[in-house]
């Protein structure tokens, strides 16, 4: 008779042999998995994340799209959440990566690497903090119904690109030409995408609900980063004391999650997040526009049309810098 383990095995594989699957710009195969393409690695994950996650309504989920600011949003978010726990002297982000600190319900807690996720949540100290890629169609109702907060980031699509083929290609094989690639995600077949579904499905519920899901773009947070450190604290219900800004706590906490800061830490420098992912892999350049050295006319034609076309009358736009 075959083992538990086997037979979990053997639906996990029947489950992806059954999905459409493409060549996608993360990993050989992505797999068209609940409306959304979906690396084979995840598909587990995201099952589990949907059966068996039961939010608290003091939950913070930092959800993005990959590759468009999610260490930095996510290192900000536990700091301010944070805050009265740590001094910027002796803080837990100098010593251990953002990942480390809040983890992906996909791919840390509904993963192998941890035996009983529904135990390890019970564990967790309060408010806990976890980050996404999931797009929100397909987040479990216990996170949609209930009270726990969304805070999401995304960037504008060029940059986007680029930052991911970047990315990918160091944990890839066989790398992709630039122009392969790029066919790929104008396609949408990317992790987690199509990318434009991704974004328009959190922008609508903030919309919709926006005590629920707060939608910050990329761009914005690099031109005022203590503006929307502030906002994101009162969102989370957490709001910077008079006193705790008149000491520079916000501005405190900026240096402190800053690209640069970041980048220089040992952790970063030398760590992995696992086998796969070295940690500096996470910090390249961090710049708005860097695109324009990678583009040629006719991909910024056609990635523009995308664009217009996809967005178009949502209300969500970008501003390219060029």
């Amino acid at each position: 008779m075959a083992s538990a383990d086997t037979k979990h095995a053997n639906g996990e594989e029947n489950l992806v042999y059954s999905l459409r699957r493409e060549g996608g710009l993360a990993s050989s195969y992505l797999y068209l998995f609940q409306e959304f393409w979906c690396p084979g690695i995840a598909i587990e994950g995201v099952k589990g994340f949907q059966k068996y996650f039961q939010a608290k309504d003091n939950d913070v989920v930092v959800a993005s799209f990959p590759k468009t600011g999610t260490t930095w949003l996510i290192a900000l978010t536990f700091a301010i959440v944070n805050r009265q726990y740590f001094s910027t002297e002796n803080h837990p982000l100098l010593t251990s990566n953002p990942h480390t600190l809040v983890p992906c319900l996909e791919f840390k807690i509904f993963c192998d690497d941890i035996h009983d996720p529904v135990l390890h949540l019970s564990n967790m100290l309060e408010p806990r903090l976890f980050s996404t890629h999931t797009p929100f169609t397909a987040l479990p109702k216990s996170i949609t119904e209930s009270n726990a907060k969304i805070i999401y980031i995304c960037r504008n699509p060029f940059d986007t690109f680029i930052s991911s083929w970047i990315y990918f290609n160091k944990i890839r094989l066989p790398a992709l030409e630039l122009e392969e690639a790029f066919e790929m995600y104008c396609n949408g077949i990317v992790s987690f995408g199509p990318w434009w579904s991704h974004m328009l499905g959190y922008w609508k519920e903030s919309m919709a609900r926006p005590n629920k899901v707060l939608f910050l773009k990329y761009e914005d947070l690099k031109e005022n980063v203590n503006f929307y450190v502030k906002n994101i604290a009162e969102f989370l219900g957490c709001p910077f004391t008079a006193e705790e800004e008149s000491v520079g706590e916000i501005e405190s906490i900026t240096k402190l999650c800053s690209f640069e800061k970041m980048k220089e830490l040992e952790v970063n420098i030398s760590g992995k997040l696992d086998k796969f992912i070295d940690n500096k892999f996470f910090f390249r350049k961090g710049e708005i526009g860097d695109w324009v050295n990678y583009f040629s006319p006719s991909m910024v034609n056609k990635l523009s049309k995308i664009i217009e076309e996809k967005l178009c009358g949502s209300g969500l736009s970008f501003k390219i810098c060029s």
